[in-house]
This record gives C-alpha cells, sequence and structure tokens, in this order.
C-alpha cells in the first residue's frame, strides 16, 4: 500500500502539466497503473488523489451499502464517476484537466499535501489558510490517534 507523506509545491505549466513528487512515484511504482488516480474533493477546493489499489479498496467498501441505494450511488457518483487515471510522462509529470483544476481554483503552482494512503493536490495559498486553521483547532482541542497493534511478520 502506497504512502504519502510531506508537502511538495510545484509549478503547473498552460498545458495543465506538473511534476508528481519523486517519493509520491515511488510510493505508486508497484502498482498496476504507472499514474495517479485524481477526483474533485467534495469536502474542499482541493482535488483528491490516490493510487489504483486504494480504488478499488474503495469500490469494495462501496459494496457494503445496498445496490441501487442513495448513498450508492452518490459515492459512485461522488467518487467513480468523477475519478480520472493520469498517467505519468517519462519526465513524472501528469496533465491535470480543466475542469478539476477549476474546482481547485489552481492555476499556476500546485501543493500535493500527503495524508497516509492518499492525498491532495491545493492551490498553495489556499492549502496554507487550511493547514492554519487545522493547527489552531489542534492545539485547541488536542486529538488523539489510536494506534492499531503490529502484526508480527508471518502472523
Amino acid at each position: 500500500m502506497a504512502l504519502f507523506l510531506s508537502t511538495f509545491v510545484n509549478r503547473i505549466d498552460k498545458k495543465g502539466r506538473t511534476s508528481v513528487p519523486a517519493t509520491f512515484r515511488s510510493a505508486l511504482a508497484s502498482g498496476v497503473f504507472q499514474g495517479i488516480v485524481a477526483y474533485r474533493s467534495f469536502t474542499g477546493p482541493c482535488i483528491e488523489g490516490c493510487g489504483m489499489d486504494f480504488m478499488e479498496r474503495l469500490s469494495d467498501g462501496a459494496q457494503n451499502f445496498d445496490a441501487f441505494s442513495p448513498e450508492q450511488d452518490s459515492l459512485a457518483s461522488l467518487i467513480f464517476a468523477d475519478a480520472r487515471q493520469l498517467a505519468w510522462d517519462p519526465e513524472g509529470r501528469i496533465s491535470l484537466p480543466e475542469d478539476i483544476l477549476a474546482h481547485a481554483g489552481i492555476t499556476d503552482a500546485v501543493a500535493f499535501v500527503g495524508k497516509g494512503q492518499t492525498f491532495q493536490i491545493w492551490e498553495p495559498e489556499a492549502y496554507k489558510a487550511v493547514e492554519a486553521d487545522i493547527r489552531a483547532r489542534a492545539l485547541a482541542q488536542r486529538p488523539t490517534l489510536a494506534l492499531r497493534p503490529k502484526i508480527p511478520a508471518g502472523g
């Protein structure tokens, strides 16, 4: 499973091309698809990104909904119908479609923001504001994170 860490700011050219951070490409190198999957976030003005393996896990999880239920239909429309497979070129760049760029307000730079098993792509100044808000809330609320027990090798 890919793991995306850190935040990287890269330029974007007039054709919507930007370099995917080398560590993100490395995390995805063993996947069946040599690129990223991206879709418009429904929780903020950004782009959600992941590998095909994560999308397959999402698809498996969607089977927990009743077939043709409103929840299953909404999930399919918001994620799967909107998702784009963006292969990287020999220089490690992807081309982000115009509608996705417009959703995130991206024009000349992008911030790749690691979120563990997924990542987001933001307009850098917009992300700075969101990050400041997240940090302020975290300082006030002091959230905790439970760690899963480590499974022994071969177990």
